[in-house]
């Protein structure tokens, strides 16, 4: 039965994403950003591999979601899963991509044990959704929210319930605007269609009824934010309302693997080794 729940962030941010949610029967990859090659060495770092992946679900096109995906379809048969908007622009931009194990996704599927729940998130991407994976043995949830300018209505419904929190908190806004960037560039990132700050995260948090077990603030600016920044920001905010006393904040890393369990039963080897 899959009661045990590991989420591990492979990689996180303007750089790369990767994350490998699993039960002790089932391993799903949210997003194939790096190197197929950097994927699979982070993979064995934490007692994976691609062989045993039972779907890799796509956010959207952009590269830094993508980079390893041309070279991880033509070594491994793995069913592969994203919106029609996000594979119409992948296919025009890779139009070597094997689609031999390219598949739809439907607002929500059954896959073995887990039903997967797609839904829509903000983003300057063709069709860019994120997702939300229960499993009806154990009932637990963990649902994955990065590269959205705001919280949508469906990215708060589909974020109740959830055990684990995959949750962007992108930027310090302070830090975004005094920074080097472009002003376009900075107004992108600061819109509807761009990413979530690390205030906007921790408010969404308190609007949530109850609080995921474990939160991972992902898809850090390496330019304008800090990790222990993004970590103080949100865990101010939750604690001005009480709201952490059963909730571990985590922070993705954009170079190593970063791992957190919902039960501490499944072994990650190596992963906590020098």
């Amino acid at each position: 039965m899959a009661k045990d729940l590991q989420v591990v962030t492979l990689a996180s941010g303007s750089k790369g994403n990767a994350a490998l949610i699993s039960t002790d029967s089932q391993r799903f990859l949210v997003d194939v950003g790096i190197s197929c090659r950097e994927l699979v060495k982070r993979m064995q770092q934490v007692g994976a591999s691609p062989e045993e992946l039972d779907g890799v679900f796509l956010t959207h096109e952009h590269v830094d979601h993508v980079k390893g995906l041309v070279t991880f379809a033509k070594k491994y048969q793995v069913p592969m899963y994203a919106s029609q908007g996000t594979w119409r622009m992948i296919f025009s931009k890779y139009p070597e991509l094997n689609r031999a194990n390219c598949r739809l996704t439907g607002s929500r599927m059954l896959v073995g044990d887990v039903s997967v729940d797609c839904f829509a998130i903000s983003h300057d991407a063709a069709q860019p959704q994120g997702y939300s994976f229960l499993w009806r043995t154990g009932g637990t949830k963990c649902t994955y929210v990065t590269d959205t300018g705001f919280v949508t209505p469906a990215v708060r419904e589909a974020a109740g319930g959830s055990d684990v929190l995959i949750l962007e908190a992108n930027h310090d806004v302070e830090m975004l605007k005094n920074g080097s960037y472009p002003y376009e560039l900075k107004q992108r990132i600061l819109g509807t269609r761009g990413h979530l700050s690390n205030v906007t995260a921790g408010q969404f948090l308190l609007q949530l009824e109850r609080m995921p077990k474990h939160i991972f603030l992902a898809h850090l600016s390496e330019q304008n934010n800090l990790p222990q920044l993004a970590l103080d920001t949100v865990q101010n905010i939750l604690d001005s309302k009480k709201r952490l006393r059963e909730t571990r904040l985590l922070v993705a890393n954009q170079y190593q693997p970063v791992a957190d369990f919902l039960t501490g039963q499944l072994a990650l080897p190596g992963l906590f080794e020098d």
